[in-house]
């Protein structure tokens, strides 16, 4: 299980996986990694897709580095030179997990993103980053932090019903979220 793991904002923009995701880190779980670029993505797509004034957007940002103040790694844009194979609009989401190396250099760093395709596994592989879509990290989670998976899987309807949103069983929500081999585990086990 990698300590260190950069969310990519495709992550972070997901209610579901967002909450998720970081309840297991304040479990212990890992440690999650961003950047000042994930961060202005993440503030400007939430406020287009929410339909929420980005004020408030700002706030929820500020509360993520209130709960997760070694997350934020800043301007990362030193750590992009030498990049070639991967698609360049996400060359910044590598460069956070190679600045993550740098400042613990005997941590496993892994990225998590939806965009598997852009980033190519040679490269990541030669920089000593690993890299998987969410439904591969939460299985892994699932299979490393058995209980804690648990106890976020129980907690989710309580945290994912919004008034906009009403309450549904968490098979549809993690279909939604195409976590379909987390899902399978979740049938499997109950």
């Amino acid at each position: 299980m990698p300590e260190l793991v950069v969310l990519d904002t495709c992550v972070l923009i997901s209610n579901v996986l967002r909450q998720g995701i970081l309840r297991l880190a304040t479990r212990g779980c890992f440690r999650p990694i961003w950047s000042d670029v994930i961060g202005d993505e993440w503030r400007r797509n939430a406020a287009r897709l929410w339909g929420v004034p980005a004020a408030g957007i700002a706030d929820q940002w500020q509360a993520l580095q209130h709960d997760f103040p070694r997350a934020n790694l800043g301007d990362v844009s030193q750590y992009k030179s030498g990049l070639e194979r991967s698609d360049p609009k996400d060359w910044h989401v590598i460069a956070a997990a190679r600045k993550a190396l740098v400042s613990s250099p005997q941590a496993a760093v892994t990225i998590v993103t939806r965009n598997i395709r852009d980033f190519h596994r040679g490269e990541l592989y030669h920089l000593g980053v690993g890299l998987m879509d969410p439904d591969q990290f939460l299985v892994r989670c699932h299979a490393d932090y058995p209980r804690e998976i648990a106890e976020m899987l129980n907690e989710a309807p309580g945290y994912l019903i919004t008034p906009e949103r009403e309450a549904q069983a968490l098979q549809t929500i993690l279909k939604r979220e195409c976590l379909f081999r987390l899902n399978k585990l979740c049938v499997t086990v109950r």
